[in-house]
């Protein structure tokens, strides 16, 4: 069902479904203001006001590297929104300008909201010992901090807050998978038209809602590893494009600048995402790698039957 809705609603015009979006994001930001507010009356009147005011949460001294490192492996799930804006570039007025200004302050936002809501919550929380499922905390969480009336609510919120995920991320698969037909890697006749009533690629939505069903069978947990292998692949691709196209095509190599921003920077960053590949659920390793070997033997079958892959200008 909900699959279903999802995918009726991403075969409407981009607009309908943005104002939508914004209205069950709204609600769930609120209750996060509401969260604070509690974490904050609740430390200060347990320990005072002035242990608000601490580092504490950030680096207590018992912090290991290892786990960061499996915990940020994951996160790269919670940062799939920024990358996600491109595949909107056709439906964007003046992309060139918005598109990456969309990018970076949803980068820089969604960054902000993670850390706010983790501080107070390790603030609140310095260890795991309360919870009884630790891997599942956040009704718990809530009610600790605010009851069982305020647990009911912020629930329903994240439930919007699911909701709106949902079709975003709907948006931008079906998306992406239109322009990749336009480019010749998908057949274009299917994927690479727009309805002409609805604006919107239909056929991509549609099968990007028979591809959601799949879910039914998967757990949480091996799901949000799959998309954060994804997330991973993605993110090594777009700081070795950077490495190749201006530090070895462009030549761009002189100077400090240079160096540091085409070359040692996205060398470092390759460097710590094949650190959070291999620290990734082994099933999701095993079947994320699948996938690329499938998107390999695609291109090879389109290169030795001399289909031209030609890349468009995404604005």
């Amino acid at each position: 069902l909900f699959t279903g809705i999802v995918t009726l609603i991403n075969c409407f015009r981009i607009n309908f479904l943005a104002n939508l979006s914004l209205l069950f994001v709204f609600m769930p930001l609120l209750l996060m203001v509401v969260f604070i507010y509690l974490v904050i009356q609740g430390v200060g009147s347990e320990q005072g006001y002035a242990h608000v005011l601490t580092l504490a949460p950030l680096f207590n001294g018992d912090t290991t590297v290892l786990p960061l490192i499996a915990g940020a492996s994951i996160l790269c799930f919670s940062f799939l929104g920024f990358d996600a804006v491109t595949t909107l570039a056709h439906e964007t007025k003046d992309p060139k300008k918005n598109i990456p200004r969309a990018v970076l302050l949803t980068t820089l936002v969604g960054g902000a909201i993670f850390f706010t809501a983790s501080w107070f919550i390790q603030l609140y929380f310095p260890s795991n010992v309360r919870f009884n499922k630790p891997d599942e905390a956040l009704p718990e969480i809530v009610l600790y901090v605010g009851g069982t009336l305020f647990q009911a609510v912020f629930l329903c919120a994240q439930i919007m807050n699911t909701f709106a995920s949902g079709l975003a991320t709907h948006a931008s698969a079906s998306r992406l998978i239109h322009i990749m037909a336009k480019d010749g890697i998908f057949p274009k006749a299917t994927f690479g038209q727009l309805h002409a009533k609805l604006g919107t690629p239909l056929y991509a939505v549609l099968t990007i809602g028979l591809i959601s069903l799949a879910a039914i069978f998967l757990e949480l947990a091996t799901v949000v590893s799959m998309i954060s292998f994804g997330a991973l692949i993605a993110f090594t691709a777009v700081n070795f494009s950077v490495f190749a196209k201006f530090y070895l095509r462009d030549k761009q190599t002189q100077g400090l600048k240079n160096k540091f921003f085409n070359l040692i920077l996205p060398l470092l960053s390759v460097t710590v995402m094949i650190g959070l590949w291999l620290n990734l659920e082994r099933n999701a390793l095993m079947f994320g790698c699948s996938w690329l070997a499938v998107g390999i033997a695609l291109f090879i079958y389109k290169r030795l039957k001399r289909q031209n892959i030609v890349i468009e200008n995404a604005y």
